[in-house]
This record gives structure tokens, C-alpha cells and sequence, in this order.
């Protein structure tokens, strides 16, 4: 089993109402006629919000927040230099309000539903030995869509909306270095255009680690940064949450170890450091994996 063929399963999509949480696409092709399939969990908690001026201890209105993703991930790549990425999540959040608030405000504990399904297109124009190594640029381009009639518009209900409902066109270029001993080092930027209020955003994404046909590991730092919107309760906010700036970083690390007739597991971790109008979550990750 090459690396190439499977590294794609670090995505992970737990996160509904930011961009990224991990960026979708990596410095590392499929090869021709070689994919991916994978079926990932996972699981993220906050009970502190990052505001402005100063962050929230508890939820508003739900005191704490749990959010559940599983998705579905598949890469085919149609040649050597070109691959195309499809993702779909299925997200659960789950709220901890009293009964008695629920009753008041008419409010619910949960909301589910598909989120949002993304296409991505992944190019090598250019790649060369460097050293002990070789060098590979890429480009990306990528849309996202909801598929589901999920609401996002429900005033301090949408806390715990699955997604903000807007479609986005993406665009990344990433570079990355892998010696031959198998250490490698990647970084990569780009821009999301959103439709509706959600602003668009700059996203960015810096990884290191160790990749080899029997392991694999790394850790990476991303991070988002929203070109306008409101603050949660600032001026200029009416109560609709995705037109917030929702502005993060946030770090982890993901593993994966390959079994026998092309499967593999891989399991994960990650922490928000930074942000704006988001929750202070800590989540967790595992996925089965399919690679062909």
C-alpha cells in the first residue's frame, strides 16, 4: 500500500460552523486509478465560547455543547497528477439547556441532519527531486453546497446549527517537501468564497510528519481568519450566526496504521487555541479505511 494512496483520510469533517477544521485536500496524490474510500467519527465538546471583547464561560442558553460527525470520504485519482476528492458528513449537536429554558424560549436540545457535501479537484503541475527528497506544488479548487434543508437562520437556536447553510468556492496552493526517509513538511493557503452574509475567509494549514508504507503520523496548525462579518452580540449583529467572524486556530495530530487486504484505521485529535465567535472545543477522531 503506497502512502500516496491513503493519506487522504486525515480529513475529518466535525466542525459545522467553520470553513475547515483540517484542510480538505493534502500535499500527496493518489497516483492513477488509485483511491480511497473511508467511513470517519468524530466527537468535539466546548463549554467555553471565544468572544469579543472577553470569551464566555458556558454555552448562552445551552450551557455546553456536543457535536458528532460521520462522514463519508472518497479520492480517485484520474491520473497521476490530478485527483478529485468527495466528502459528506452527517453531523449531530446536542445542546445542554434545561427543560425549563427549552420550554420558555421554545428551543430543542439537538438538531442533525446531512450537512454540507464537498467536491474538490487536486492538480501537480510541478514536481522535482531536491536533495534527499522531492518538492511538489499543487493546486486545489474546491465547491461545497448544503444537501439538506437544515436551518441556520433560528436566532440563538442556531448555536446549535449543524452548518450556516452557504455554498462556498475554494481555492489552495500548497507546497510540500517529503525526504526519502519518509519525514515530510507541507504548508498551504488559499481563499473560500462564501454566498449569503457568511463571509469569505483566508485559511491556511502547516503539517509535519513521518509517512511510510507500515505508519503514518503527523501534526498540523490551521488556521482561519474571516474578511468581515460581526461579532455575537456587537454591534452590527441581529441575531443571524453565520454572518459572524468566525476567525480560529487551531492544532492536532492524526495517525493511521494499515491492515491487511487494503484496510486501515486512523485516529486523531484536536484542539482550538485561538478565536472569535466560536467554541473553545477540544474533539477526538477515528476512521476506517478503505484503499484501493
Amino acid at each position: 500500500m503506497q502512502i500516496k494512496s491513503w493519506f487522504g483520510v486525515a480529513l475529518l469533517f466535525s466542525l459545522p460552523l467553520a470553513a475547515f477544521a483540517q484542510s480538505p485536500v493534502s500535499g500527496f496524490m493518489n497516483g492513477k486509478g488509485k483511491g480511497t474510500i473511508a467511513v470517519s467519527y468524530s466527537a468535539e465538546q466546548y463549554d467555553n465560547v471565544f468572544l469579543v471583547p472577553n470569551n464566555a464561560e458556558g454555552v448562552p442558553v445551552f450551557n455546553d455543547v456536543q457535536v458528532n460527525s460521520t462522514s463519508l470520504y472518497a479520492s480517485y485519482g484520474i491520473s497521476n497528477r490530478f485527483d478529485v476528492v468527495v466528502g459528506l458528513p452527517y453531523i449531530q449537536t446536542r445542546g445542554n439547556a434545561s427543560e425549563a429554558v427549552l420550554n420558555e424560549l421554545g428551543y430543542d436540545n439537538e438538531r442533525s441532519g446531512l450537512q454540507d457535501v464537498s467536491l474538490w479537484m487536486k492538480y501537480n503541475p510541478y514536481s522535482c527531486k531536491a536533495g534527499k527528497g522531492n518538492l511538489s506544488l499543487i493546486i486545489a479548487a474546491g465547491l461545497k453546497t448544503p444537501m439538506s434543508d437544515y436551518k441556520a437562520d433560528e436566532g440563538l437556536q442556531s448555536i446549535i446549527a449543524i452548518g450556516n447553510r452557504a455554498t462556498s468556492g475554494n481555492g489552495m496552493a500548497i507546497a510540500q517537501y517529503k525526504a526519502e526517509s519518509g519525514l515530510f513538511v507541507s504548508a498551504q493557503a488559499g481563499y473560500s468564497l462564501r454566498s449569503g452574509r457568511v463571509p469569505n475567509a483566508a485559511v491556511g494549514e502547516i503539517k509535519a510528519g513521518f509517512a511510510h508504507r507500515r505508519f503514518y503520523a503527523d501534526i498540523w496548525y490551521a488556521g482561519q481568519r474571516s474578511d468581515g462579518g460581526t461579532n455575537i452580540l456587537g454591534e452590527g449583529f441581529d441575531g443571524f450566526f453565520p454572518a459572524t467572524d468566525v476567525t480560529y486556530t487551531r492544532a492536532g495530530l492524526s495517525v493511521y496504521v494499515p491492515l491487511p487486504g487494503g484496510f486501515g484505521l486512523s485516529a486523531g485529535a484536536s484542539k482550538y487555541l485561538t478565536g472569535r465567535n466560536i467554541g473553545e472545543a477540544t474533539g477526538f477522531s477515528g476512521s476506517v479505511v478503505y484503499s484501493f
